[in-house]
């Protein structure tokens, strides 16, 4: 085995690098799940105000929000696990696996619900997981 290995350990050995790295991500992260999913929220809207109802690839762009959710998680679960964690835990943590739930429970709905309210639900869905991306950092930063 060459050096390779090695030079990856030295890259992130220590708390100070892993800690800025994530740092850096956690922030436009959130913002982009928020951007994303306010995004689903206008398409699902647009497609309720024409009376229809949620289509296969609104529910993918949903799972493109959920994927960001999940490493969003393990991005929280390293920072708490290092010590740079939530200035309010319980709270955060409760947000951040509520989002975890929403999506999915809109999509049964939807597929169950199809008319144009299934629309409606993927709107209201997307637009709490934008609010709870958002309350997510607030809390974290202790705003």
């Amino acid at each position: 085995m060459g050096g390779g290995g090695r030079c990856a350990a030295r890259l992130w050995r220590g708390p100070g690098r892993t800690a800025r790295i994530l740092v850096a991500v956690w922030s436009p992260l959130a913002v982009l799940v928020a951007a994303l999913s306010v995004a689903v929220a206008a398409w699902a809207g647009w497609r309720a105000v024409r009376d229809r109802p949620v289509i296969l690839r609104q529910l993918l762009a949903g799972g493109v929000v959920e994927a960001l959710l999940l490493v969003q998680v393990v991005i929280a679960a390293v920072r708490s696990a290092t010590g740079d964690g939530p200035a309010d835990a319980a709270t955060f943590w409760g947000y951040l696996v509520t989002t975890l739930f929403v999506l999915p429970v809109a999509a049964v709905w939807a597929f169950a619900e199809r008319t144009r309210w299934s629309s409606v639900v993927l709107v209201v869905a997307s637009l709490t997981v934008a609010f709870l991306a958002y309350r997510c950092v607030q809390v974290w930063t202790g705003a």
